[in-house]
């Protein structure tokens, strides 16, 4: 059992986290998605430790977070014309390009795979961490691994408390959901995670790109590397089961009927549900709804409910990546 501090993100604070950082101790932090957790990516063994922390298996692997463009080049092979664009265009921010690594990247980042993630992200924190550590950062979500991702300190401390360090507490993430992965190893670029930045955003800057297929999960069941976080096929999963459903009030109706203890993310509220419906009336607009989701997820765990239903959402190219976590959290 680790001694577990959380703490505001003061500069003393981010100071100590460096250091910690440099050490090989892992330390959560905020970043305009969802709560990271950190390790100083060119050390396998404080790499390794994630992994261990997480219960994450080792064929998934991790994205480094890098202050700069020059950065991020220091560790690949190759740089190309597309990077230069999307980088220029999307960092500091929530899209993670992958390409090529070189050998200064441990395989225990990769999954033993032959490409690395990196992203430059834009929080205050995440980049003075950065900064003040000055080494590259390998950090996935700070949470137990298939969870719903930590979107405050409180998540963090839940999911890790006496595994991990220090958590730095800069408050709640404005993002909500992880940022978009898009491969550029390939020809045409492909998706492999959607995320915050829409592809019709990233097709403005490179043209035609490839999403993601239905599946993802073949790779993962074969123990082979995975090319980017966020492909197994039940992944931001509650502890409950949950279910999507076009006629959401009917479905909560017969399963309270049933005796279960319901929560229900809804877009439209009608009526009194009674004690054993914990209702959660989410927002309209997708930039809002996906700040909202995960935290309220573990706020229906909170609530002891027995089974989650969510409204389907609008079937647009803005709310993609909201189906996405949705339907993995519902496999």
């Amino acid at each position: 059992m680790i001694e577990t501090k959380c703490v505001p993100a003061t500069p003393e604070a981010i100071a100590e986290a460096a250091a910690r950082i440099r050490s090989g101790e892992l330390v959560a932090f905020p970043t305009e998605t969802v709560y990271g957790l950190g390790a100083h990516a060119l050390n396998p063994q404080a790499v390794a430790a994630i992994f261990t922390a997480k219960g994450r298996p080792a064929t998934n692997p991790l994205i480094v977070h890098v202050l700069d463009i020059e950065a991020a080049r220091s560790l690949v092979t190759t740089w190309p014309a597309h990077a230069q664009r999307l980088a220029e265009r999307f960092w500091p921010g929530p899209l993670t390009l992958v390409l090529p690594k070189n050998a200064s990247v441990p395989d225990e980042v990769t999954g033993g795979g032959p490409t690395v993630g990196l992203r430059a992200p834009s929080h205050p924190v995440a980049r003075a961490l950065l900064e003040a550590a000055r080494v590259p950062i390998a950090a996935p979500s700070a949470n137990r691994s298939n969870h719903v991702s930590p979107t405050t300190a409180q998540h963090v401390w839940d999911d890790l408390k006496g595994r991990i360090a220090l958590i730095l507490d800069g408050g709640p993430t404005q993002g909500g959901l992880e940022s978009t992965v898009l491969s550029l190893a390939e020809d045409p670029p492909r998706i492999l995670r959607l995320g915050l930045i829409p592809p019709a955003a990233i097709e403005a800057v490179v043209g035609p790109i490839r999403l993601p297929p239905l599946s993802s999960a073949q790779a993962e069941e074969e123990g082979t590397p995975l090319p980017s976080p966020g492909m197994l096929r039940r992944h931001y999963a509650p502890k409950v089961p949950l279910e999507i459903a076009e006629n959401a009030a009917a479905r909560v109706q017969e399963l309270l009927a049933q005796g279960e203890r319901v929560g229900w993310l809804a877009l439209q509220v009608l009526g009194r549900w009674g004690e054993n419906a914990v209702v959660i009336k989410m927002p309209a607009s997708a930039e809002a709804y996906a700040q909202r989701l995960y935290a309220a997820l573990r706020e229906l765990e909170a609530e002891a409910v027995t089974r989650i239903v969510v409204d389907a959402p609008p079937q647009t190219q803005e709310w993609l990546a909201i189906w996405d976590r949705l339907r993995r959290a519902a496999a």
